[in-house]
């Protein structure tokens, strides 16, 4: 690999670690290859989607000219292994903050899980949270609500194309989900516990797959070395 190939453009498709935020991922990258590659200081790189610091998994990184192919690939559908706890909640409807809301969920049956989760399937309404990067009047919804004031997310359109592979050790259930573009997995979660009458919330989560792009092609050790890309 040059500094003329990776300028021509190239897509690196990384397993983003637990806790790094997707900007630090790019921007940790960014400078190990302007380092290693004597690349000019306005070399274009970005992500073609944001994950939560709280989630692991796919994240695409396009670069030179390849940059321009972002757009496309956030428009592409997403999957998601998915892990939810049930009877309890958290205000970020991840493990950000502290449970919430515990509730006896003693009389829940699988039946019921695996009707209520048939109900999110196809087109739904869904809220995304309100510790999300969403802009409010310019400021990001998550800064608002850290700083303790209230913030009213609005309903969006959004798809469940599907739900399988469910597995139920409650309080725990997990699944892989496919869904369109803009579905915060957060609310899923939480909109599943409500749908149950327990509360939930999202306690792992892992992209596996971006349009034709897969997690099994991606690569952890984007800190070292070894950079595993695609000509596409």
């Amino acid at each position: 690999m040059t500094a003329e190939e990776l300028q021509s453009g190239h897509i690196f498709l990384l397993d983003k670690p637990l806790d790094w935020t997707s900007f630090q991922a790019v921007n940790k990258m960014k400078y190990k290859l302007k380092r290693e590659f004597n690349l000019p200081k306005k070399f274009k790189i970005g992500h073609a989607g944001t994950l939560d610091p709280r989630a692991t998994g796919l994240l695409i990184v396009c670069c030179g000219k390849f940059t321009k192919k972002i757009p496309e690939i956030q428009d592409a559908p997403k999957e998601y292994w998915t892990e939810i706890k049930i009877g309890v909640q958290t205000e970020s409807y991840d493990t950000e903050k502290p449970e919430i809301l515990h509730q006896d969920f003693s009389h829940i049956t699988e039946e019921h899980i695996k009707t209520a989760l048939e109900k999110f399937l196809g087109e739904i309404e869904q809220k995304p949270p309100v510790f999300s990067a969403i802009k409010i009047d310019g400021q990001r919804a998550y800064n608002l609500a850290r700083a303790g004031e209230e913030v009213e997310m609005k309903s969006r359109k959004t798809t469940i194309f599907y739900i399988e592979d469910v597995k139920i050790d409650l309080p725990l259930i997990s699944f892989t989900v496919g869904c369109s573009k803009g579905t915060y997995i957060r609310s899923l979660a939480h909109d599943i516990g409500q749908e149950l009458g327990v509360g939930a919330y999202l306690t792992q989560l892992r992209r596996t797959k971006i349009g034709d792009y897969k997690i099994e092609d991606a690569t952890s050790d984007f800190l070292e070395n070894d950079f595993r890309f695609n000509n596409s």
